[in-house]
């Protein structure tokens, strides 16, 4: 093997989010180890959701962007994605090219197999094909799931749901898949103090003895935000002093507001937009609760950052979420659309403070075995290392 083993990463863009995150942590913890050559290939950061791309580059990751890769299909651009990766992939020279996403995972894994990269890697942090999805949109992404998976010689999942769903759908065979759970810096995420969670309170206009339920996520489709507030109208008749924190943007806030104002809830919803990543633990620490209600995702980043800062979660039964929360353990499963049980889940922690604190504490220690990132860096290094002993380069 050469003295520096070269890998390139491919995900479609660097905005705020779990896949983003996960794809960052890990091209900085390769590129800190002495063997590894690593370069980050990305569309630009568009879209409400803010960006990564800043970070990357003040942490010194080489970035190299493609201006045609962009997430949504369009047969021309995607066409010229996939000559710019090939050739950044003749250009570069990896051993290793490890894709992210949808659209860079397919068009990176054909790119790879075309130049002959000898280790070809994707992680599906969640997959494009659901029930939300159209029909005739399923089947062309599991067409083409099948076919970029038969140019991979490892596949890493985020979560076993996610291998179970891909095999499901004849995407990939089991020995090549692999889960990885997605690591967090566990060190930025830990209980704030009295002081610290009075203090954010107070910047935000929320009373210190609020009950505050916390929800970070985009405020896009599928992310079940009105589902949360149809149920913060059955919390506030039990708990007459909650709020609702909402982090995050997107293009359904003017509707989410609209929602608000028409149940009578306005004055409890706190619209906190986008914050940095490193806001997130004083947002969610000093939360009593955080709901976590989506429809659709490979494992939310937000259920062990919520554990690890010592707040309890309740979260739709949706994909990976069931390993990150074990319902009555460290925390509520509720099933997905369900306003009722998710509101009785939310009431249950605000009225039983020692029930929220005895499953968050669980929940924590937990986390700080399964969510490290440097652990997530060394099985990805080793799946790389294993692929190139395979073929003999190593």
């Amino acid at each position: 093997m050469p003295e520096k083993m070269k890998i390139m990463h491919i995900i479609t863009r660097l905005i705020l989010g779990g896949a983003q995150e996960n794809t960052l942590l890990t091209v900085e913890g390769l590129q800190r180890r002495s063997g590894c050559d690593v370069c980050l290939v990305t569309g630009p950061a568009l879209g409400p959701e803010g960006e990564l791309l800043s970070r990357a580059l003040r942490n010194g990751v080489n970035v190299r962007i493609i201006d045609s890769m962009r997430r949504a299909i369009n047969p021309w651009r995607d066409l010229a994605t996939y000559r710019a990766i090939r050739r950044m992939i003749k250009e570069y020279g990896p051993l290793v090219v490890h894709t992210h996403s949808s659209k860079a995972g397919i068009l990176g894994r054909f790119a790879a197999k075309k130049c002959g990269v000898p280790a070809i890697v994707h992680t599906i942090h969640g997959l494009p094909f659901h029930p939300y999805e159209t029909a005739l949109k399923n089947r062309l992404y599991i067409r083409l799931e099948r076919k970029a998976a038969r140019a991979s010689d490892a596949i890493i999942t985020v979560a076993d749901a996610m291998t179970r769903q891909a095999l499901a759908a004849g995407v990939g065979e089991p020995p090549r898949f692999q889960t990885i759970y997605s690591g967090l810096e566990i060190n930025k995420y830990k209980p704030l103090s009295a002081e610290e969670r009075d203090k954010f309170r107070g910047e935000l206009g929320i009373p210190r003895d609020a009950a505050v339920i916390c929800k970070v996520a985009r405020l896009f489709h599928l992310k079940g935000h009105e589902f949360l507030l149809s149920a913060m109208k059955r919390v506030i008749e039990a708990v007459p002093s909650a709020y609702l924190l909402l982090v995050g943007d997107g293009i359904l806030k003017g509707q989410l507001e609209k929602i608000t104002k028409s149940i009578g809830i306005s004055d409890r919803v706190i619209f906190a937009g986008l914050v940095p990543p490193d806001d997130i633990r004083k947002h969610v620490g000093l939360s009593d609760v955080v709901a976590h209600c989506s429809l659709r995702e490979g494992l939310a980043r937000v259920l062990p950052q919520s554990l690890l800062c010592g707040v309890p979660v309740v979260s739709y039964d949706i994909d990976g979420a069931r390993e990150a929360v074990i319902d009555g353990e460290t925390g509520f499963l509720v099933p997905p659309e369900s306003v009722d049980e998710l509101a009785n889940a939310i009431i249950r922690f605000l009225t039983d403070r020692a029930l929220a604190a005895r499953m968050a504490e669980a929940g924590r220690r937990r986390c700080l075995e399964m969510f490290d990132s440097e652990k997530m860096v060394n099985q990805i290094a080793a799946v790389y290392e294993r692929i190139l002993r395979m073929k003999g380069i190593a």
